[in-house]
């Protein structure tokens, strides 16, 4: 099986419902991170890891993140008359010219497992790609999703992302077990969605980074509802490992789970301080904050 990684799949069906009320007409992928929104960061990692094409699994009511990756033809007619030829190039670039978008509807929302078998059309039976812009992960070098792909296209597996929490916090995530672990990896023994700690097989825990082989659509098709009466992705990857090798990967970065308002501040802080503008000010004002 060669791994050879073009698509890009984004389940942004979500509700957002632990940022209301901001999210009641704003995508929670939309809200911005310093001057860039969540989805933004999301969609440049999958460039950066040979992506191409892009499918946005989205919602009947979320338009906006569709009108993001348009052509805004008023506003850069008045940017060009301007002559503010950054902020131009800015808005122009949020996909190059290469990359395709590509928007398909959940009609329920039925689960992550169900969000990704929406975009079957699309992929084929291609390996693919699958980021959840709620997590977000800083790093220096090569994005956690180029470091999985160039380990599945070596290994010929699929690849999924995970980061030890805390053993109390294993009934939030997808947890796995491995076999064989060094350095960075290991193959994936067992996946349980959100176990308690006292049962969870290990404290790895799955984050929102994976790398698929094209055959667990079928499966995916297949699965009954799980947890919370949703068609969980865990269950469909536990079907792929009876007939394929799954890994697990440690990726090397931060992860900030921007699903929270928590996340999102600390995400904030973070890329402001990387910001070439304002890591100062942010830091004069951190000085200033903690000294009161």
């Amino acid at each position: 099986m060669t791994f050879r990684v073009r698509k890009a799949v984004f389940p942004v069906a979500g509700l957002g419902t632990r940022f209301l009320p901001a999210t009641k007409t704003v995508p929670k992928e939309m809200l911005p991170v310093v001057d860039k929104p969540l989805i933004q960061y999301a969609v440049d990692e999958a460039i950066e890891a040979g992506c191409d094409t892009l499918v946005f699994v989205t919602n009947r009511y979320k338009h906006s993140v569709a009108d993001y990756f348009d052509k805004a033809y008023e506003l850069e007619q008045k940017l060009e008359k301007s002559g503010k030829s950054e902020l131009l190039s800015l808005i122009r670039d949020v996909l190059p010219r290469h990359v395709r978008a590509v928007f398909v509807t959940q009609a329920e929302a039925l689960g992550l497992g169900h969000a990704v078998l929406c975009a079957r059309p699309v992929v084929g039976d291609e390996p693919f790609a699958v980021l959840l812009p709620d997590d977000l992960i800083w790093n220096t070098g090569h994005g956690a999703l180029r470091q999985m792909t160039e380990l599945a296209e070596r290994e010929s597996a699929s690849v999924i992302a995970v980061q030890d929490v805390p053993r109390e916090q294993t009934r939030s995530y997808g947890i796995v077990a491995t076999r064989d672990f060094s350095g960075r990896h290991g193959e994936i023994s067992a996946i349980v969605e959100k176990p308690k700690p006292e049962v969870a097989p290990s404290n790895l825990a799955v984050v929102g980074r994976y790398v698929l082989s094209g055959g667990i659509f079928e499966l995916l098709a297949k699965t009954r509802p799980g947890a919370g009466g949703e068609i969980q992705l865990t269950d469909g990857i536990a079907a792929l490992m009876q007939k394929e090798r799954v890994l697990a990967y440690r990726f090397e970065g931060r992860r900030f789970d921007c699903g929270s308002r928590i996340g999102l501040v600390e995400a904030t802080m973070q890329f402001a301080l990387d910001h070439e503008d304002l890591a100062e000010p942010t830091r004069e004002f951190m000085r200033a904050a903690l000294a009161r």
